[in-house]
C-alpha cells in the first residue's frame, strides 16, 4: 500500500496540480489562438497576398511539371513542398505575436495589482557599530 499512498501524495502536491491546470488551460488557449489565426488573421493575410495558398507551392525533383501538388504526389514524383515551410513560418510569426500581445497585457495588469509596501528602514551597519562603540564606552 506504500507505493499507492506515495503516488497519491505526489499527485496531490501543489506543483503537480498547477502543472495539470496549466496543461488544460494551454490546450484551450491553443484552440483560441488557432481559431484566431485560421478564422481572422489568415483571411487578412490571404487578402494581402492576393489569395496565394502557400501550401500548394512546390518544386518537383524529377524535372517534370505538374498542375498541382496532389497531381505530383499521385504521379509519385519527389517534391519539395517549400510552401508548407512558408505557411508554417507565417503561422508561427502570427501566433508568436498573438501570444506576445496577450502576455504583455497580462504583465501590465499584474504590475497594476502589485502594491509594494516599503519596509521601514533600519539603522545602517555604521550606525549599529557606532551604537555598540558608545555602549562599550559607558
Amino acid at each position: 500500500m506504500g507505493f499507492f499512498s506515495d503516488f497519491k501524495a505526489s499527485l496531490m502536491k501543489g506543483d503537480v496540480l498547477s502543472l495539470a491546470t496549466a496543461v488544460v488551460i494551454a490546450g484551450a488557449f491553443g484552440k483560441i489562438v488557432g481559431s484566431a489565426v485560421d478564422d481572422i488573421i489568415m483571411p487578412i493575410v490571404g487578402l494581402i497576398t492576393g489569395g496565394i495558398d502557400f501550401t500548394q507551392k512546390f518544386i518537383t525533383l524529377d524535372g517534370n511539371s505538374y498542375a498541382d501538388l496532389p497531381a505530383a504526389k499521385a504521379a509519385g514524383a519527389a517534391v519539395i513542398t517549400y510552401g508548407n515551410l512558408v505557411q508554417a513560418i507565417i503561422n508561427f510569426v502570427i501566433i508568436a505575436f498573438f501570444v506576445f500581445v496577450i502576455l504583455r497585457a497580462a504583465e501590465k495588469a499584474k504590475k497594476k495589482e502589485v502594491v509594494v509596501v516599503a519596509a521601514p528602514a533600519g539603522p545602517t551597519q555604521e550606525e549599529l557599530l557606532t551604537q555598540i562603540r558608545d555602549l562599550l564606552k559607558k
